[in-house]
């Protein structure tokens, strides 16, 4: 049988020592919430990367832990490679970029609409001055 290729692991694209902090710190409560998942400092380590993700899209730290200690399978061999799989797999969409566009404008010669940071002539008066 055929394995599925592994998704490209994501990894925050600027990572920020809060993002970083805020993670190992996460991973390492994880067993206070779900006394199945046992990390070691070097799990942690490996994870940190990838939780460090969620908060670079804005997830919270609660919906975070949600997502990893949500509906564990019982008993829980691999903890380590069931939350390397929730948190490539359940990665939130990083959020939309905002495009800023220029309002629209008339134009002071011919009335025609256009789009500028200020009001003026349009494109086409102005080759004409």
């Amino acid at each position: 049988m055929a394995r599925l290729p592994h998704p490209r692991e994501p990894h925050p694209h600027e990572p920020h020592p809060k993002y970083t902090l805020a993670a190992t710190s996460l991973l390492s409560d994880l067993h206070r919430h779900a006394p199945e998942i046992t990390l070691t400092r070097n799990d942690v380590a490996l994870l940190a990367p990838l939780a460090a993700t969620w908060f670079e899209r804005d997830t919270t730290p609660s919906a975070l832990r949600h997502a990893l200690t949500n509906d564990l399978p019982r008993p829980l061999k691999h903890p380590v490679k069931l939350l390397r799989y929730r948190l490539t797999t359940y990665l939130p969409s990083p959020p939309r970029a905002v495009v800023l566009t220029d309002p629209l404008q008339n134009c002071d010669t011919c009335d025609r609409a256009y789009r500028a940071p200020v009001p003026g002539h349009c494109p086409a008066c102005d080759r004409l001055d």
